[in-house]
């Protein structure tokens, strides 16, 4: 007499199965002699023997049926199980199989792409191929709502339909009707006497539909952004000295037609508070006077919980330096509510000394960890420092192969005086493509490209080339740098390029060329974490192509007649530079200068030296407003009774230079009035960059206004002030996906007979 156990609906097996364990059914034990499988279409035996808890040979009883049945059904291939005893002691499995997923369809998904979808679905068990789950349908039609309700569409309607197919298979198809998004069209306050809504609303995110919100996403709700928001409003009011600040509540509504929302902000401000008095107490390790010095709030100011935290972070920091990894400053106010006024109390708790036992990466999938260790400045086997450990953090950023960088400290179990650090980081794309054009009415379009690669197999070593496209200049550049060509941190830099110059000349076209071949190896030597001396020796053969049809300048003439057409240079070049800025893409702190010497070596054609000096400055003026400052000078000059190669000139004009003037047409000029360059430059740039209005304070995307100035001289002429080009304008700065975008419009202040202007320019990839 054979026995079944059969597979109750899903909503009822489990309590069931765990409540009555079939006893209801209750069947005389058996010793497995063969075990058979019906009902596999798809399936392959195998998958069914690898669940069951049964084998043959083994005893058979109630508890293992009722095991057999849930461990099969779990799988999530069987809609049904049965378990039979047939004669001869055969357990015989019955199972119907899901049907199998055939195809994946959308139908009305315009704001996501299909494919990322598709791979997302995939990732819950909802994909081709994979067994048929109603409640992963479910799961997944309810995720693709509250994807869309993040993104502003409160009407979006998700449908599915399940086709069935044959070979027992089915098809899926997702049909979203995404209506419109919902925007805010209003934020009120309610209770704000001190600040009016417009300043509230600048701290906040989420804001009123601008022209700029398609990109910002600034007008759609979002409870997080919403959260985030309360916080910014919070902080806002305490770092303005009102203690008693709250959010009583907030209202979000939505209209009818579920295509406009209204949120309403209900505050108590309060009154401001001042502080009464600041005291230290604690174990200041012999440190008081230093401690005081870092104190940023005194008796009398008005209270901010900026500041505050300031102090306690400074004075953390601090400790840390002398190897207290876990120091703590706790502050304990003491609230006057009838005076309005706080007293401070901070209390100093250094804890214990530690030291560093070992330093861990994490995250580098592609760079090696050679790389950033060397860039640690805090060491294994060392007493914990705070400083050298942030300068190891700003070292790793500088390197830009991260889009992040973590440091975070945890104590070793069993070491009561023992740290490890964890550098975590999270790698980005690290080639380039640089893309510039420039219009005018003599060179029409002027293009530049180049592709660079600044961590070559994950190595550290950058390797770049670049091409300039237009009628005046042309080069062709690839340089290869090696930070690390030593353990000590001396780098390496090569360089090969060709460089062609033909000037546009004012009076007719003309095939006169000046070519420039040759290469250059230098090498870098840190001097301190922020400055580094170059030494270098190049090689380079320039050719003189002139015509003898009169379009040549004379002065290019009278130099190849006395010198002759090829010149064999073996450049000597030293330099040096510092770099104090608080990031090399974005900066708004800070200093960058450099100086380089450049010598022809007497076994050379030409004798000559050309020197350099750049410096810039970056000031934060007020938050997201950034004041900079460029100045450039340079001078040329022969030696040994010879001129300065004409073919070693500065040229100036141009993006980079003077904006508003067409690339290197100012300075000296020949009878003609086409730009010869000079011996000498006087280079000034003032910027003052600021956010993109209804952008908040994103720094990727700015604008700024600028005024340029300055000129190229010849060799020895003075320097002179009042042969300097002047120009102003505006623009726009983007931290675009290939690489740092600025467009300029540019409008000279100053004008003389044969100046060449260029209002419009834009590249990508400048620094400046």
């Amino acid at each position: 007499m054979s026995k079944k156990y059969h597979l109750l609906p899903k909503t009822l097996v489990t309590a069931v199965l765990t409540a009555y364990g079939l006893v209801a059914h209750a069947v005389t034990p058996f010793v497995v002699k063969d075990i058979r499988v019906e009902g596999l279409r798809r399936i392959e035996p195998g998958t069914v023997f690898a669940y069951l808890p049964v084998k043959t040979g083994e005893l058979f009883n109630d508890e293992k049926g009722t095991e057999a049945i849930r461990a099969l059904y779990a799988t999530g291939l069987f809609s049904d199980v049965t378990v039979e005893e047939a004669p001869g002691d055969i357990l015989v499995i019955h199972v119907d199989e899901r049907p199998a997923i055939a195809s994946v369809d959308f139908l009305g998904i315009k704001e996501f792409d299909k494919d990322v979808l598709t791979k997302a679905l995939s990732a819950i068990g909802l994909a081709v191929g994979q067994s048929f789950n109603r409640n992963l349908l479910d799961k997944a039609q309810q995720e693709l709502k509250r994807q869309y309700l993040t993104r502003g569409f409160y009407a979006a309607d998700v449908k599915t339909t399940v086709t069935p197919m044959d070979s027992n298979r089915v098809g899926i198809q997702f049909s979203v009707t995404e209506g419109p998004k919902a925007e805010i069209r209003q934020i009120n306050f309610v209770g704000n006497k001190a600040f009016s809504a417009s300043d509230l609303r600048a701290e906040m995110e989420l804001g009123t539909p601008n022209w700029f919100s398609w990109y910002s996403k600034n007008d759609l709700y979002s409870k997080e952004k919403l959260t985030g928001d309360l916080e910014k409003l919070r902080s806002f009011y305490l770092n303005r000295g009102y203690l008693e600040f709250n959010i009583d509540s907030t209202d979000v509504s939505i209209t009818p037609d579920k295509q406009s929302m209204y949120l309403t902000l209900n505050l108590h401000e309060g009154e401001p508070y001042k502080v009464s008095g600041v005291k230290l107490v604690g174990d200041m390790l012999g440190k008081r006077d230093a401690i005081e010095k870092l104190v940023q709030l005194k008796a009398g100011d008005t209270f901010s919980a900026a500041k505050l935290q300031g102090t306690t972070k400074a004075i953390t920091n601090m400790l840390g330096n002398y190897g207290f990894a876990f120091a703590n400053v706790s502050a304990q106010p003491q609230v006057d509510r009838k005076k309005h006024t706080v007293a401070l109390t901070l209390v100093v708790e250094p804890g214990r000394r530690f030291y560093v036992n070992k330093i861990n990466i994490v995250g580098n999938s592609r760079t090696r960890d050679v790389v950033i260790r060397r860039e640690m400045r805090q060491l294994e086997s060392s007493w914990f420092d705070a400083a050298k450990l942030k300068l190891s953090k700003d070292r790793i950023n500088r390197l830009g192969y991260f889009t992040d960088v973590d440091v975070t400290t945890q104590p070793v179990a069993g070491s009561p005086d023992q740290v490890n650090i964890t550098v975590r980081v999270k790698e980005k794309p690290t080639g380039t493509i640089n893309v510039g054009a420039g219009f005018s009415s003599t060179d029409k379009v002027v293009l530049t490209a180049g592709i660079s690669q600044d961590n070559v197999f994950g190595s550290g070593t950058s390797l770049s080339m670049n091409v300039n496209t237009g009628k005046t200049y042309r080069t062709l550049t690839v340089t290869q740098v090696d930070p690390y060509f030593t353990v000590d941190g001396i780098s390496r830099i090569t360089d090969l390029y060709y460089r062609t110059y033909q000037p546009l000349l004012l009076t007719s076209n003309s095939n006169f060329r000046i070519n420039t071949t040759g290469g250059s190896l230098k090498f870098g030597i840190p001097f301190s974490e922020n400055d580094t001396v170059y030494f270098g020796l190049g090689i380079e053969q320039t050719k003189l192509h002139l015509t003898s049809d009169g379009t040549t300048p004379q002065r290019y003439i009278d130099y190849a007649n006395q010198f002759g057409y090829v010149s064999n240079n073996y450049p000597f070049t030293i330099g040096w530079s510092r770099d104090t800025r608080d990031s090399a893409l974005v900066p708004t702190e800070g200093h960058y200068q450099q100086a380089n010497i450049e010598v022809g070596t007497p076994i050379g054609t030409t004798k000559y030296f050309r020197a350099f000096y750049q410096h810039q400055f970056y000031y934060p003026i007020a938050r997201g407003y950034t004041l900079s400052m460029n100045g450039e000078i340079g001078y040329g000059h022969g030696f040994g009774g010879e001129p300065f190669p004409i073919f070693k000139n500065y040229y100036a004009g141009g993006i980079g230079s003077v904006r508003g003037y067409s690339p290197s047409s100012l300075g000296p000029h020949d009878t003609n009035g086409d730009p010869l360059g000079g011996a000498s430059e006087l280079i000034g740039n003032i910027e003052m960059s600021f956010p993109l209005p209804g952008t908040g304070y994103d720094r990727t995307l700015r604008v700024f206004t600028f005024l340029d100035g300055g000129n190229v001289f010849d060799e020895g002429q003075p320097y002179k002030l009042n042969e300097l080009r002047y120009s102003y304008g505006f623009g726009l700065s983007w931290i675009s996906p290939i690489g740092p975008l600025k467009i300029s419009m540019g409008f000279p202040l100053v004008r003389k007979a044969g100046d060449q202007y260029q209002k419009f320019q834009f590249q990508v990839g400048t620094s400046f």
